[in-house]
């Protein structure tokens, strides 16, 4: 039985798309275990570039299966444009992508009610993306969502819708002042839709059960980044699942037994998209720097990400409810041109060090960061294929991040690129 999870370790953006996108030539199967279209894997291959959103990194590799489980929330729109996309490259998608029937619909009321909630919440806004991400799952754990499944019995899926739109209308109508949405036009969309994935619709659960009983390569593909995670992230400035490496159990219907590894994608430096606390943010010069050479702008919004030094307080807590077994860490090209990098090693408040990450906003909003600082190595990694031909000082800044988390970075990604990659 081997199951590798790769999950991000930090908010999100943390390049886990090249990973996955590597590890896959040695997978029989790549399956994705939450979040839905708000995620954005970016991979590079011979100067290609390919952003994708709900399918799968694997599906780039001809030999893996993809599978999107249960515990992803699916737009339709999103999904038919990605593989429309895909095979427009020539790449084959058909009896490669399997799609759990379990898994949830996102409505067009969904979309309206996720940007006229953010709209109206105006200072406390979460900064979601706007895809009807959050609404979707709200409806799950309400137990009035809609299933793939449901499409399957016309009578099911049109009582569910309404029921489902008139609660949403009365709140579009009395709360926003929004026009009601018109039934009949969902109705012909979505039954449009089942017809089209209906090839690639399939139990995933007893697909994954048999594959891991047969002895099959599997990854487990998280979207976003553990401090997210709606539950240990920082909330209520998170999203709306579990990213974090026991979702992969719940969002897939896998044992937690089958899972051998657990690849932690991280940044050599911190990003975030959206609002909540970033303890080494840098709103100076050195952000900018950060996000122009690392080019840290939301491959599904478009949004520039917040920079900042690496927060290895943050990481270590990541490890800790993670259970992660290695450090992925990417983007190292970025700090080649820093004559000084920085780490976080501990947060202040009132002078004294703090135990444990905060789980509350406003301490951690108010942590002063200590950080310890390197020289930077201020030249091209590029093409580099053995850490120990690295440059020393670019040995050190790794080592360093290697001993303080106590645990090993086995690979590090010196540029965008799939190949460019030190597999230690």
């Amino acid at each position: 039985m081997s199951v590798t999870i790769v999950l991000g370790s930090q908010w999100g953006d943390e390049g886990k798309g090249k990973i996955v996108d590597m590890l896959s030539v040695d997978a029989d199967i790549v399956a994705r275990y939450q979040g839905g279209a708000n995620a954005g894997h970016t991979i590079v291959i011979d100067g290609k570039q390919y952003i994708l959103h709900l399918i799968p990194s694997g599906i780039l590799n001809s030999k893996a299966i993809c599978v999107i489980g249960n515990g992803v929330v699916i737009d339709p729109v999103a999904l038919l444009d990605e593989i429309a996309m895909l095979e427009s490259f020539g790449i084959n998608v058909k009896n490669r992508l399997y799609i759990s029937h379990k898994a949830h619909l996102i409505m067009p009321y969904h979309k309206l009610l996720d940007s006229a909630s953010e709209k109206s919440k105006s200072n406390s806004a979460i900064g979601t993306t706007g895809r009807g991400i959050g609404p979707a799952y709200i409806d799950k754990a309400r137990r009035i969502g809609i299933r793939i499944v449901d499409l399957l019995d016309r009578q099911t899926f049109l009582e569910k819708l309404t029921l489902n739109l008139k609660e949403k209308n009365d709140i579009f109508k009395k709360i926003y002042g929004y026009d009601e949405l018109d039934s009949q036009s969902i109705i012909t969309s979505y039954l449009d839709f089942d017809k089209k994935i209906d090839p690639y619709i399939t139990d995933t659960t007893l697909f994954l059960y048999n594959a891991i009983k047969d002895g099959k390569k599997i990854i487990a593909e998280g979207a976003q980044g553990a401090l997210l995670d709606v539950d240990h992230g920082t909330y209520p400035f998170v999203t709306s699942s579990n990213p974090t490496s026991g979702g992969a159990c719940t969002g897939l219907g896998i044992s937690p037994i089958s899972i051998k590894k657990i690849i932690g994608v991280t940044k050599a430096y911190c990003t975030r998209v959206g609002n909540g606390p970033f303890p080494t943010e840098l709103n100076d010069s050195t952000g900018e720097e950060m996000r122009r050479i690392g080019a840290e702008y939301g491959a599904t919004t478009g949004r520039p990400r917040r920079c900042g030094w690496l927060d290895l307080v943050a990481l270590k807590y990541s490890i800790m409810i993670n259970g992660l077994t290695d450090i992925a860490l990417t983007k190292s090209d970025v700090l080649n041109t820093f004559g000084e990098i920085k780490v976080c090693t501990d947060y202040i408040v009132d002078g004294k060090p703090l135990k444990t990450f905060p789980s509350d906003i406003p301490t951690l909003s108010n942590v002063e960061p200590k950080y310890t600082s390197f020289e930077g190595w201020q030249q091209s990694l590029e093409g580099i294929k053995i850490f120990d031909d690295l440059p020393q000082k670019a040995k050190e800044y790794f080592s360093f991040i290697e001993s303080y988390t106590d645990t090993p970075i086995s690979f590090i990604s010196l540029s965008p690129d799939r190949n460019d990659t030190i597999i230690k």
